[in-house]
């Protein structure tokens, strides 16, 4: 770790956050009120993204829980993730895959690029709930053990979630800047999501993002 013109740099930061051990066991309590960190249930399948750079403004780091069903459709399933929030992030060379297996075709890959044509995805008020992150990562005035529910640089805990614990360990800043980004995820939802040179296909066999 070194520090940068005010900021904090690290190669390849990595990051996975849980909750607590007192948070699992109140899983079924906020499952019964739908209290967990998406505003919906999650599928029982996660996505990978990667992104060339991501450039975050007012930025908030957490653990939480999401829920959803299993690929059957049973409801009871619960994920770990590490929740960032950012007040607006541009990102380019977006790109997203998930893979599915179809009885008799086998496996199909949807991917979904954009911001990869000179001007990047644009988005505000943006939460990505994720179980791995790899990046080479910037932050500019960072603080790092902020109780989660006193953050004042970011967006603050997701609207709902009432299992990231107010004084349950977190960061902030006032920027981030990840490079080389390679993530897995459950959930991602934002109050806006501007997607420039959006491209959609579905390709036999697996095609991921990474």
């Amino acid at each position: 770790m070194s520090q940068v013109r005010g900021g904090t740099r690290w190669k390849r930061f990595a990051v996975v956050m849980v909750p607590s051990v007192a948070a699992t066991a109140a899983i079924g309590v906020a499952l019964a009120q739908g209290a967990l960190a998406a505003s919906f249930a999650v599928s029982g399948q996660e996505f990978k993204v990667t992104a060339g750079k991501l450039d975050g403004h007012g930025m908030v780091q957490y653990g939480s829980l999401d829920a959803g069903t299993d690929l059957e459709g049973k409801a009871g399933a619960h994920h770990p993730v590490a929740v960032s929030g950012f007040n607006s992030a541009e990102i380019t060379n977006m790109c997203q895959s998930v893979v599915t297996e179809i009885p008799g075709l086998g496996a199909i890959t949807m991917k979904l690029t954009a911001g990869d044509g000179g001007t990047p995805v644009a988005a505000k008020k943006i939460y990505i709930d994720s179980s791995a992150l790899d990046a080479d990562a910037e932050f500019r005035n960072i603080n790092i053990g902020v109780a989660a529910g006193q953050s004042s640089k970011g967006p603050g805990i997701q609207s709902g979630d009432q299992m990231a614990k107010k004084g349950g360990f977190a960061q902030e800043a006032d920027r981030a800047i990840l490079t080389d980004v390679k993530q897995t995820a459950w959930a991602t939802s934002a109050g806006t999501f501007k997607l420039s040179g959006l491209k959609l296909r579905l390709n036999l066999g697996k095609n991921e993002c990474y």
